[in-house]
């Protein structure tokens, strides 16, 4: 059973790893990680009274 554990914990930090290597060579790789720019107008109404 300790080995299993000991498995899974390699197993997720060795995911940690490569999700955050993804996130740097990612961009070079074609993948755009950038949200859509748009501009965005709403009014504002102030209650100066």
């Amino acid at each position: 059973m300790g080995r299993l554990i000991k498995y899974l914990l390699i197993l997720i930090v060795l995911g940690a790893i490569a999700l955050v290597a993804y996130a740097y060579i990612g961009p070079f790789l074609g993948a755009d990680f950038s949200p859509p720019q748009e501009e965005v107008r709403e009014r504002v109404i102030l209650n100066a009274d």
